[in-house]
């Protein structure tokens, strides 16, 4: 009877320990590592984010929307939209050239170049304003030359347009770079093979790769060269109604102490950014539904 007994006690515990195994987290210390998670997240980003939206509450809805659309604030988002648009497309273009020249061709320097490339992100904004700026006025080393064709780019949106480039580069090489590694190459050399030429290739068998990650790519760059600020404000030229970046005009209203004024362009800015980059998160959630086979 003891041993019986024994044994009935020792079934129902054991199956206990199994049901309590199966029904345990699969990565150990789930939950901390989650609420070390969402209170850095809650402490860098969520809180402050929220500060906007209590600093503009101060204002009533008709004087937030009288703020947020002055005809120079209006000036200050169009220079900011069209040049970060155009910074990104072109950003899109010679990001591909960079990443193809980095993953396809060998030669001496390939890494220190690959390691320049994110130069962007360790080099302080301001030191590359006034890089660049010395480099395109008048008498600048580029400028000078440009100037003789009568094309200025310092104190211009072209200079704005430059400065932007230079920021946004790294995010589409690094977001190219990795798809163009896995791409096979067997692919590439069927086409070859069947006539294709060069251009037909890339079209049809490359490019369709890289589609997903120039989107990623394009619409971070757009985000990051939106607000720019401190590699934009020297090569501006800060003119009123002219070159006067959506960041700048945030700065003046600091200035003069008018900070619902302010926090209420930054809100739009900040809405402007989320709506691109949940545009990145359909758009890339559709690509890779269709890659998936999913409909």
């Amino acid at each position: 009877m003891s041993n019986g007994t024994a044994l009935a006690h020792d079934v129902p515990s054991s199956g206990f320990r199994r049901g309590r195994r199966k029904t345990g987290n699969v990565i150990p210390g789930f939950g901390l590592s989650l609420g070390i998670t969402v209170s850095i997240m809650s402490l860098v980003v969520i809180i402050p984010l929220c500060s906007l939206i209590v600093y503009s509450s101060e204002l009533s809805l008709s004087e937030f929307w009288e703020t947020v659309t002055r005809p120079r604030i209006i000036a200050s988002y169009k220079v900011s939209l069209v040049t970060a648009f155009l910074a990104s497309l072109i950003n899109t273009v010679m990001g591909v050239i960079l990443a193809w020249v980095l993953t396809r061709c060998e030669f001496w320097g390939r890494r220190i170049i690959d390691g320049l490339i994110e130069m962007p992100f360790a080099l302080p904004t301001a030191v590359a304003g006034i890089a660049l700026t010395h480099l395109t006025v008048q008498n600048g080393p580029v400028g000078s030359v440009f100037s003789s064709l009568g094309i200025d780019i310092a104190y211009t949106k072209l200079g704005i347009t430059v400065a932007m480039v230079f920021v946004g580069i790294p995010f589409v090489v690094r977001s190219v770079q990795p798809v163009l590694e896995k791409i096979e190459g067997e692919y590439e050399e069927a086409a070859y093979i069947m006539g294709a030429s060069p251009l037909t290739v890339f079209s049809r068998v490359i490019l369709p790769e890289l589609r997903p990650a120039l989107v990623a790519g394009f619409t971070m760059a757009f985000a990051r060269c939106l607000g720019e600020y401190g590699s934009v404000v020297f090569i501006a030229g800060n003119k009123p109604y002219e070159t006067e970046i959506a960041p700048l005009a945030i700065m003046s209203e600091l200035q003069e102490f008018d900070y619902p004024g302010a926090t209420s362009v930054a809100l739009v800015m900040l809405i402007a950014a989320f709506v691109i980059l949940f545009a990145n998160a359909v758009i890339q959630s559709r690509a890779n539904r269709i890659v998936n086979g999913i409909n």
